[in-house]
């Protein structure tokens, strides 16, 4: 290849890695896959005939045919008398392979189009690859996107999620009541990501716990250096969310770090949510204890851990905290179920609607 064209050459190469912040290796990997199969497909011959050098910092790019230096060809593709190679250099032997160089040009009309369609293909792979990366370090974080549009029938809704592409976020994994406006900023938790053949696929939620987890995360400093542990979170999106708390350190107090000065860092949090009820409970090792601590604000009188192979248990609440402990349709006892992994049956002290006992 000429000179002036390496220059030429080398140049679209940086100029691809600058714009499409494709990496020079990947695409010179790619560029030599495509010149190999178009040599190839010219020349009749397989991967290991075909020798392709590529070198950025020389600025040299050569291709080039190798055949097997043979007493008798039995195939003239890959193949080449001895009487034939030493007429292009005398010391060859049988056994050695005759290396020719070759120009782009011979190449054809037929390879240089090949090796476009799978520099092409390339192109998009590696795009599809670094936005899976780019996406693939963001699972399980918070990322600001933009609504691009709403679907009025299914209520779904298209995000731009910027460098990372789009994703809908279903109605199912929005919070009830809350309503889009295209252009709007939103902030969503990336739950998954998924490489496909179209790209990767991010499964994104405003729904899911991680989402106020990671919110606590990013506002609460002692969480963020390890300090205060979020043991486990339950949420019911939009009305109430549940989450135990525990401190590895005996002089820091998990639940307060989390509420802040006068309720700082929780309002902020619960003011993002829209309104939605955070209740930050202590964990503990003694279920009996995480439990009464997870039925909050309800007083609890006593924990019994049922027997048999499911985790169940009976709490005994005050007759005027019944109510607050079921709570809202259930609400209250329900998420106390999700955080601590215990179906809960809740009984008033008078004993009134019936006992097994």
């Amino acid at each position: 290849m000429a000179t002036a064209t390496n220059n030429e050459f080398f140049e679209a190469l940086a100029a691809l890695e600058k714009e499409r912040g494709l990496p020079e290796d990947y695409l010179i990997d790619k560029i030599k896959a495509a010149i190999v199969i178009a040599v190839k497909k010219d020349y009749n011959v397989e991967d290991e005939n075909v020798i392709v050098d590529i070198d950025p910092e020389l600025g040299t790019f050569r291709a080039s045919l190798a055949q097997e230096i043979v007493e008798e060809v039995e195939n003239p593709y890959t193949q080449v008398s001895l009487e034939d190679a030493q007429r292009v250099r005398k010391t060859y032997r049988v056994g050695q392979r005759m290396i020719t160089a070759l120009k782009t040009k011979e190449f054809g009309r037929i390879a240089a189009q090949t090796a476009k369609h799978v520099i092409r293909q390339g192109l998009r792979e590696g795009e599809r690859s670094l936005q899976y990366n780019e996406m693939q370090s963001r699972a399980h974080e918070i990322i600001s996107a933009t609504v691009v549009s709403i679907d009025p029938e299914r209520g779904n809704v298209v995000l731009d999620l910027g460098k990372g592409g789009s994703a809908v976020l279903p109605r199912n994994e929005q919070v009830p009541g809350e309503s889009f406006t295209e252009g709007q900023v939103v902030q969503v938790y990336v739950v998954d990501v998924i490489a496909t053949e179209r790209g990767p696929r991010i499964t994104i939620s405003r729904t899911h716990p991680g989402l106020v987890k990671r919110m606590f995360e990013l506002e609460v400093p002692e969480i963020y250096d390890g300090t205060v542990e979020v043991k486990a979170i339950a949420r019911e999106a939009g009305a109430r969310t549940k989450m135990a708390v525990y401190s590895k350190d005996p002089n820091v107090d998990p639940v307060g770090a989390c509420i802040g000065a006068h309720g700082s860092r929780v309002e902020k949090i619960v003011s993002e949510l829209g309104g939605e009820k955070i209740d930050i409970i202590r964990w503990s090792e003694d279920i009996t204890a995480f439990i009464s601590a997870a039925l909050s604000p309800a007083k609890v009188v006593k924990v019994e851990l049922l027997p048999g192979e499911t985790k169940s248990c009976r709490v005994t609440v005050p007759d005027h905290q019944l109510s607050l402990a079921i709570g809202n349709k259930g609400q209250n006892v329900r998420l106390c179920a999700h955080l601590t992994g215990y179906n809960i049956d809740i009984r008033p002290e008078s004993g009134y609607y019936g006992e097994d006992e």
